[in-house]
């Protein structure tokens, strides 16, 4: 199949990471955990989508100036050999509490080994921070 016939899901993702470890997510009625973040609606900049879709998801806001890119990736939807995900992946500062909205049921911390856990585009992102030792 040519790239061209491929759907494209458009994604940015919020890559919070402490003590070795990268913040994911679960939301209702799933049973993978993402990295923070959605789809892009309309025109949107990577920049507003990252900010909406943190606000709905954690109920904490990120300061934009901060946002800086880490990469973009791209990976087949598991089961579905037309579909592609596109991530474009920030860091970024935030005010607030990190809370779990109520389309999130679960919040984890999760380290390299956890890669197995999140789909195979946020897979790609682990082993990018794993080889720069960024998670434990």
């Amino acid at each position: 199949m040519d790239a061209s016939s491929r759907k494209l899901i458009d994604t940015v993702a919020w890559v919070l990471i402490e003590d070795g470890r990268i913040l994911c997510g679960r939301p209702r009625g799933k049973d993978v955990f993402f990295i923070p973040g959605g789809k892009r609606e309309g025109a949107e900049t990577d920049l507003q989508t990252l900010v909406r879709e943190v606000a709905e998801e954690l109920a904490v806001d990120i300061t934009p100036g901060s946002a800086v890119h880490v990469g973009t990736y791209e990976a087949a939807v598991p089961g579905h050999t037309d579909t592609v995900v596109r991530m474009a992946c920030y860091t970024a500062d935030y005010r607030g509490v990190l809370t779990a909205s109520s389309e999130i049921e679960a919040l984890a911390w999760f380290g390299a080994a956890d890669r197995d856990l999140v789909p195979p585009v946020d897979q790609l992102l682990f082993d990018d921070l794993a080889a720069a030792g960024s998670l434990r």
